[in-house]
């Protein structure tokens, strides 16, 4: 059975399946275009030791998996007001010493890119990792834009 012939068979069980775990038809149908291109890449590999619709709901399970783990690094934790801590980080130092309402104005001016960095970096307390990850740069890039963003912001010359 060639790959076509698969995906006319199986895509909608596939999809079913993946609809059954997940409870999100656009995730559902997402992991179901993934499977099928994780099963062409891997069909040399399928030894027919089991039914090829078994086999595209092992692909499809280990995806959603994967969406799992991955919403999970990237999901972010909603601020605590009370929560105080003893260290004060350069961030919370720059919120506590100014204005909020004056920083995200100044923010509001920052390029594009270095707003984003700024606001993920403070609000939405990303890493510098993940940061890079978004913008498919480096960590080292994350560091060095949010730096110049806060610079910006402390100095105010934009």
């Amino acid at each position: 059975m060639n790959i076509d012939e698969a995906y006319q068979n199986y895509a909608e069980l596939v999809y079913k399946f993946l609809l059954s775990l997940c409870n999100d038809g656009n995730i559902a149908e997402e992991l179901t275009q993934e499977t099928f291109y994780q099963a062409i890449k891997s069909s040399a590999r399928f030894d027919g030791s089991c039914k090829v619709s078994t086999w595209l709901c092992q692909i499809a399970k280990h995806l959603w998996y994967q969406e799992i783990e991955r919403s999970k690094r990237h999901k972010a934790s909603a601020l605590d007001e009370n929560l105080v801590s003893n260290q004060l980080s350069m961030e919370e130092k720059l919120f506590l010493n100014t204005e909020k309402m004056q920083i995200f104005q100044e923010v509001h001016i920052l390029e594009p890119i270095a707003k984003e960095v700024f606001l993920l970096r403070i609000t939405g307390a990303f890493s510098f990792r993940e940061i890079g990850e978004l913008f498919q740069k480096n960590e080292n890039w994350a560091r060095v834009t949010f730096y110049r963003a806060k610079q910006k912001i402390m100095k105010g010359r934009l």
